[in-house]
């Protein structure tokens, strides 16, 4: 476990807590007031200033060569804004890494282990959410960019960044180097003073468009395509994530969060994202609770398993299919392990 704002430690426990009921610091819950006023805080787009952009395609043939930029924040802008809001003890996040099987690279055809990070954002008194991020292990910065992504994502659940969300790309042209010869200038209600005199996307500008004469991918594609093709790459992102869980779930629980939470049996059968968001979220609590639960029996041996399993009337932990269930298994074997140790 990480210490306040600082980064994974992937030797450490983690924290098990359902995704709506964290171990957090006792401090005073926020009124509906302040609510309202930290959420609306949070949605301010960043200063331009900070705004950093990304190419995601590039044309394959023609001169000059142009590719497709969208914006992006680094991470330091979201803990200025946070630390600015809320004061650095105002919030804390926390880290867990593991890695995953094999991926297939969709460019080389070759395949490689990920690292997978996920983020435990949470704002004292006012709520947390938590979400995922990954990268190809054989990236010697893998840890910190999935990190960074973790912690972004999460910090969107609040609002923060969220308004990224509505870009979806400018054609520039690019140097040599393939980086942009010019970056777009932001819409007015991508930034900080346009947004607080109450501009909001609509219309050509929910695709993210730059002032200055840039063209949208093609030239003629519609708003409405490149937001389904936009929200499509995010739903098949939260599939691969939830799936990726699997395995260190187990049936029981991964089938039972799924049937409990969205009433499918496979993840790729949800067409909401906020769904997807919404089993992804219980499904990296159960994981946290099943480490949770090999910390304890470790301390107290898997005989002492048995009766706690036998007395919610469960032959093993493969019948397991609920937060419910393995949070009462948690807590019985971690005040077992207390108890043996005084």
């Amino acid at each position: 476990m990480s210490g306040p704002n600082g980064h994974a430690n992937v030797n450490g426990a983690d924290n098990f807590s359902p995704p709506v009921s964290l171990t957090t610091p006792a401090v005073p819950q926020f009124t509906t007031e302040k609510v309202k006023e930290l959420t609306a805080a949070l949605e301010v787009p960043f200063d331009p200033d900070v705004i950093e952009w990304r190419v995601t395609n590039t044309t394959k043939n023609g001169r000059p060569v142009r590719g497709q930029v969208i914006p992006y924040a680094d991470q330091r802008a979201y803990t200025d804004r946070l630390n600015a809001l809320l004061t650095p003890a105002g919030w804390t996040r926390r880290y867990t890494v593991h890695t995953s099987a094999n991926f297939e690279r969709s460019k080389d055809q070759k395949t490689a282990a990920k690292v997978l990070v996920t983020c435990e954002l949470v704002i004292f008194g006012f709520g947390s959410h938590s979400a995922t991020g990954e990268e190809f292990a054989d990236n010697e910065n893998a840890c910190t960019a999935a990190e960074a992504q973790a912690f972004k994502r999460a910090a969107c659940c609040f609002g923060l960044g969220r308004y990224l969300y509505h870009f979806t790309g400018t054609w520039v042209d690019l140097d040599d180097h393939r980086r942009p010869k010019t970056v777009p200038k932001l819409v007015g209600w991508a930034t900080p003073e346009g947004w607080r005199r109450g501009l909001r996307p609509r219309g050509e500008e929910e695709c993210g468009l730059a002032t200055g004469g840039q063209q949208s991918v093609g030239g003629n594609n519609r708003c409405a395509n490149q937001d389904r093709n936009t929200g499509e790459a995010q739903r098949n992102e939260l599939v691969d994530d939830i799936e990726a869980l699997q395995e260190a779930l187990g049936r029981g629980l991964y089938r039972g969060l799924l049937k409990a939470v969205a009433r499918v049996w496979k993840p790729s059968q949800i067409q909401d994202t906020a769904t997807l968001q919404r089993v992804l979220t219980h499904m990296q609590a159960a994981e946290r609770g099943l480490r949770r639960l090999d910390a304890a029996v470790d301390k107290i041996g898997p005989e002492a398993l048995e009766p706690i399993l036998h007395s919610l009337q469960i032959k093993s932990l493969d019948q397991v299919d609920s937060l419910g269930t393995l949070r009462e298994i948690v807590v019985a074997a971690e005040e077992q392990a207390a108890l043996s140790h005084t």
